[in-house]
């Protein structure tokens, strides 16, 4: 995740980095330019339909499906947004829960246990590594596809390596009860915690793995593409030789506020403006190991 300082306006408008959209537009950009000039060109030497009444309506229409399309986008953008916070809020819950089942451990293992203080120094930070690792493989990504998919290399897709890890730390805390180094009111007083990372893989996987429907985003890129080919149509009658820049401006604005949303609406990849999954899973190691030395 970049981080940056939000009141820095200069650097905001004059630096450009890898991940603004003007670079991946950049084709889109030439393209519609090299259009729209075709277009004006054609308008203003043999069509000449501006001193006709058709010149009106069209701009009427174009002002029309430019709000529409408004709204459409407003609402992509604000959905892609939620899984992201969403996203990251699950990972803040994580943080705090390895943090008090550590707190909690600290305070019920014998300061000289120094064999099942080793261990939960290990086991929790764990969690955290192996739910980055899971969310960023693509077979995670696929797990409610209906299609079928071919095997990955690495991957072994009999064992759920988040469930495992929670296996052992629930086998290694019950053989505790067992053997009365905890009391079963010291159990369910760490339960909670215990049961919190499971339900924030699930919740994590469902974000994951349930994107945009399908129906919903091809309509999205169906109408910006349309609008923003028939705009030179509708500026030439009325803007002349502005209609380049202006069909560039709004190419790029529309075009990129989709970029945006498809970026974020998945929070556990790899992209610059992801959760920063490695980076909290190295501060979740370092606060257990702090907490259990």
């Amino acid at each position: 995740m970049i981080s940056y300082n939000p009141k820095d306006w200069l650097r905001f408008i004059f630096q450009f980095h890898k991940t603004d959209t003007v670079r991946q537009l950049l084709p889109l950009i030439l393209g519609m330019g090299v259009f729209s000039w075709a277009i004006v060109y054609i308008e203003i030497n043999y069509l000449q339909l501006s001193s006709t009444s058709y010149a009106k309506n069209i701009t009427v229409m174009h002002s029309l499906l430019g709000f529409a399309i408004s709204m459409l986008l407003v609402f992509r953008t604000n959905t892609a947004y939620d899984r992201w916070w969403e996203g990251r809020k699950l990972w803040g819950s994580l943080v705090n829960n390895s943090r008090n089942l550590a707190l909690k451990m600290n305070s019920l293992l014998p300061h000289d246990d120094e064999k099942n203080r080793s261990f939960f120094k290990k086991i929790i930070p764990l969690f955290a590594v192996e739910l980055k690792n899971h969310l960023q493989n693509e077979k995670t990504r696929l797990a409610l596809d209906a299609q079928p998919h071919p095997e990955i290399t690495g991957f072994d897709t009999s064992k759920h390596i988040p469930n495992q890890v929670v296996a052992v730390l629930l086998n290694k805390v019950h053989l505790l009860k067992r053997d009365q180094v905890i009391s079963e009111y010291e159990l369910l007083f760490i339960n909670n915690e215990l049961q919190s990372f499971m339900d924030i893989c699930g919740a994590c996987e469902r974000i994951k793995n349930t994107p945009i429907p399908y129906s919903y985003s091809a309509f999205i890129k169906k109408f910006i593409f349309l609008y923003i080919i028939t705009l030179p149509l509708g500026f030439a009658l009325t803007l002349g030789y502005f209609t380049i820049p202006a069909t560039l401006f709004i190419s790029y604005v529309l075009a990129s506020l989709e970029l945006i949303a498809e970026e974020i609406e998945d929070p556990f990849g790899n992209d610059d403006n992801d959760l920063p999954m490695e980076k909290i899973a190295e501060n979740i190691n370092k606060n257990v190991q702090d907490i259990l030395a």
